[in-house]
């Protein structure tokens, strides 16, 4: 079952195909330019015209609460290749506006829904609840086995060991994230893909792969043994393995003040993930929203960073309290006319550290440091404290890392001086995304 109103990922579409040709097939489909008349309803479900090698297209709908599929395709896949297409389509962008479905796709979903409401009424209960448990079941089946290969593959890794990775390439780890993804587990798959490249990472990488295959056995035993857990460590579990959300998130109205944006694009150049942090300016709770776009494509959703927006935020269960979509504005946005309060580099370890013990795969945790000044050395980039003697390092190579040009950025904004500075803090150090000078509020973003 899907959550209402939360589009999956790329990879949580694929995770669908019943074959790697789909899978192929799907990807190719997944853009704009073969598909018209798409659209999609409150209610959940979508729908378009494919244009196939025949004279009539392909007729492809999707009731996304199932999910189910139709479409007149002569494949016996599913789902089928169109469907995949569309649902990847979706994923990125939306599929098209809202609106009313046409006659064809309508009456498909209104079998469905009739089919649905006469078993309802006779029992008083949903009539999928048993295959619904039956398909949760075979999934954590699957994942489970796919979890235990993965356990094979990483005691390989470390049984040969580290030294010989980098002439042994990247494509033996995409053949296993290609396995997570037989497994219905993209959440394993992401984090296999980014294992794979940490080789060709930079000086030091040895140490970094050791820790990110410490941090997937630790996923792997996790979920072997998710029944056991806490229910709220549970759902970080499900989530980070790649499991929809389930159930309704907590829903807070704020105004909410945009403390960043910026794109990143997944291994395989396929996808871009916006990432935009929020703030809520009465309740301080921090907010991370995602949007993707294909290969070539911006995502769509854009917030000007240092406007406050007036709007209701749903957060998702798990991944210790931050991830959330954005829901209804109120008001259009406006500038914010203050610095963000900030903290020293001290209290940031300690929030950071406090959040890993709801999400021991955290990589990084929000934080905005108070009159920081940084400082360029020989091993590297500093944000040290105006008062005290604690400083953090700021990464400039691997996965979160400020490129240089963005480091002297800041330290032309500084001048030597205190500057409010946020960013990410995790236990590679402290990435700056966005500073304020003293008295300012209009923020600078960095690049």
């Amino acid at each position: 079952m899907t959550e209402q109103g939360v589009r999956w990922t790329a990879e949580q579409v694929l995770a669908l195909a019943p074959d790697d040709a789909s899978r192929k097939a799907g990807s190719r489909l997944g853009g704009a330019g073969p598909w018209s008349q798409i659209g999609g309803s409150a209610s959940g479900s979508v729908w378009g015209l494919c244009k196939g090698s025949g004279s009539k297209p392909y007729r492809t709908v999707v009731d996304l609460a199932g999910p189910a599929y139709k479409c007149s395709c002569p494949s016996r896949k599913f789902p089928c290749k169109h469907a995949l297409g569309l649902l990847l389509l979706w994923s990125a962008e939306g599929a098209g506006e809202p609106g009313e479905a046409p006659d064809w796709a309508a009456e498909w979903l209104a079998e469905r829904a009739a089919k649905a409401a006469r078993p309802a009424a006779a029992t008083g209960r949903p009539v999928d609840e048993e295959g619904a448990r039956r398909r949760a079941e075979r999934r954590a089946a699957r994942i489970g086995a796919g979890v235990t290969e993965l356990e094979q593959r990483l005691a390989d890794l470390l049984r040969g060991g580290l030294a010989g990775q980098e002439q042994s390439g990247y494509a033996a780890w995409e053949e296993t994230a290609a396995r997570m993804i037989d497994a219905q587990a993209p959440g394993l798959a992401g984090r296999v893909r980014g294992l794979g490249t940490i080789p060709s990472c930079g000086p030091g990488w040895p140490a970094r792969m050791l820790e990110e295959a410490a941090l997937l056995h630790l996923l792997d035993r996790a979920w072997l043994g998710v029944s056991a857990l806490p229910e709220e460590l549970a759902a970080t579990v499900r989530s980070r393995v790649g499991l929809p959300a389930s159930g309704e998130g907590e829903a807070v109205r704020d105004r909410w003040l945009v403390l960043a944006q910026y794109d990143s694009v997944s291994p395989d150049g396929r996808l871009t993930t916006r990432r935009i942090w929020l703030r809520g300016l009465s309740g301080g709770r921090p907010a991370l929203v995602l949007d993707f776009g294909p290969a070539g494509r911006p995502p769509g959703l854009a917030l000007p960073v240092g406007r406050v927006l007036e709007a209701e935020v749903r957060f998702r269960p798990g991944s210790a309290g931050l991830r959330a979509d954005l829901g209804e504005r109120v008001a259009a946005a406006v500038p914010c006319a203050e610095v963000p309060a900030g903290v020293s580099t001290g209290a940031a370890l300690e929030a950071y550290g406090a959040a890993l013990r709801e999400d021991p795969w955290l990589e990084s945790w929000p934080v905005v440091l108070g009159r920081v000044i940084p400082i360029p050395g020989e091993l590297g980039w500093q944000l040290a404290d105006a008062e005290g003697d604690s400083a953090l390092p700021v990464p400039v190579t691997g996965a979160g890392s400020r490129s240089r040009g963005g480091l002297w950025q800041l330290a032309a904004l500084s001048g030597g001086g205190p500057v409010t500075v946020f960013g990410e803090c995790g236990h590679r150090g402290f990435t700056p995304l966005t500073a304020w000078q003293p008295g300012s509020p209009e923020p600078v973003p960095l690049a």
